[in-house]
């Protein structure tokens, strides 16, 4: 029996003094715990919401200050006419749109009959359907209610449209997500072992005796896995085009170039992880838990960011996917310009640049 204890208390000594084993076992739980916990949250919320009424009056007043009161949605107010709202639709301003049937009160006293046009983006066809949900709801129960109240038989028609994905295919929601999981996790895993490989292997002293600067000498490593990634991209984008039937309604090189620029993000990242970390084995599995949870979990991919907690929502900006799923939907999807996506460009590009800067400085102290 004390052989026994013995062995025990010795292998709750080696787990002690393991600093990172001990931060693996109790820390993943309690990230994750607070992950699921917080960032699954399937309520649709903070719906940006604005309507056009052409000949105001108490009914369509009555229905636009209940969606304004209804705590789901964000009111941007009424807009002057339908080229303003389907420009705010475009810009990724508005999510759904509240559309009144001119002479809505008359045409409801004198037929009984008046229609309603529920314009909504599901280019993210949950966060789409939802919204319409919420507001047929909305006007159903006014219309209950006002029936209440007058003892006379109206109908009011709810007409749904829905912008950028008239079939509801859940497939335009995922294939951007796919994408960005998809070259995060190649992208990240295949260099994040090149630098350690050269150490392990004993070829550092290669390096060390190369003319080559540290910053060229790392760009060189990237390309192979470049041209690598680019292969697979063009794979994902011939089988979700001719199998999926996810269209490209945008520029296609434009979606090449934030696709390239993204790889080119995640070849960076790769590449920090492979001068922090020591082993072949730690760089991958660092890359794959890095890369994956805050994909899945923080990205947009399957939950909406807008309907996270503040402090989730701050920090998915720091989550390269993030920008690049929403620059994916916006030209894939929803058929924008650059001038839409300027925005994630950027940022997708000031990442990379600031990876490739710590890269450089480690691979510069190893080398020296």
């Amino acid at each position: 029996m004390k052989q026994f204890l013995a062995f025990v208390n010795k292998e709750f000594y080696h787990i002690i003094r393991d600093n990172r084993t001990l931060l693996v076992i109790l820390g993943i739980p309690v990230v994750q715990i607070l992950l699921f916990g917080f960032a699954i949250n399937m309520e649709v919320q903070d719906i940006r919401v604005a309507v056009y009424d052409p000949t105001p009056d108490a009914f369509t007043t009555g229905i636009a200050e209940r969606i304004q009161q209804n705590a789901y949605f964000t009111y941007l107010g009424n807009v002057h006419s339908m080229n303003e709202m389907e420009e705010l639709m475009r810009k990724g301003k508005l999510e759904l749109a509240v559309v009144f049937q001119q002479n809505f009160q008359e045409n409801l006293v004198h037929s009984g009959d008046a229609a309603v046009q529920l314009l909504s983006n599901s280019s993210d066809p949950n966060r789409g359907s939802i919204a319409v949900t919420y507001a047929t709801a909305i006007i159903t129960g006014y219309q209950q209610e006002q029936m209440g109240i007058g003892r006379i038989p109206f109908q009011i028609q709810t007409e749904n449209r829905m912008i950028y994905n008239p079939l509801m295919k859940s497939s335009y929601m995922f294939v951007p997500g796919i994408m960005g999981l998809v070259l995060m996790i190649i992208c990240t895993i295949m260099t994040s072992v090149s630098i350690i490989r050269e150490k392990e292997c004993g070829t550092m002293e290669v390096l060390l005796a190369s003319p080559l600067k540290q910053g060229a000498m790392v760009f060189a490593k990237t390309i192979p896995y470049m041209f690598i990634s680019i292969i697979n991209l063009i794979i994902i984008l011939l089988l979700s085009y001719f199998v999926l039937e996810v269209p490209v309604n945008g520029s296609l090189l434009l979606l090449l170039l934030i696709s390239v620029i993204y790889i080119l993000l995640t070849l960076s990242y790769g590449l920090t992880v492979s001068t922090i970390v020591d082993k072949q084995i730690n760089a991958v599995i660092v890359s794959a838990i890095t890369a994956m949870i805050p994909v899945l979990m923080l990205s947009g991919m399957i939950f909406p960011v807008d309907s996270m907690p503040r402090v989730l929502q701050a920090l998915s900006t720091i989550v390269p996917a993030r920008w690049f799923i929403a620059a994916v939907r916006k030209v894939m999807i929803e058929g924008q310009g650059f001038i839409m996506v300027w925005k994630e460009v950027l940022v997708m590009i000031g990442m990379t640049f600031f990876l490739l800067g710590i890269t450089i400085m480690n691979t510069k102290k190893r080398l020296e």
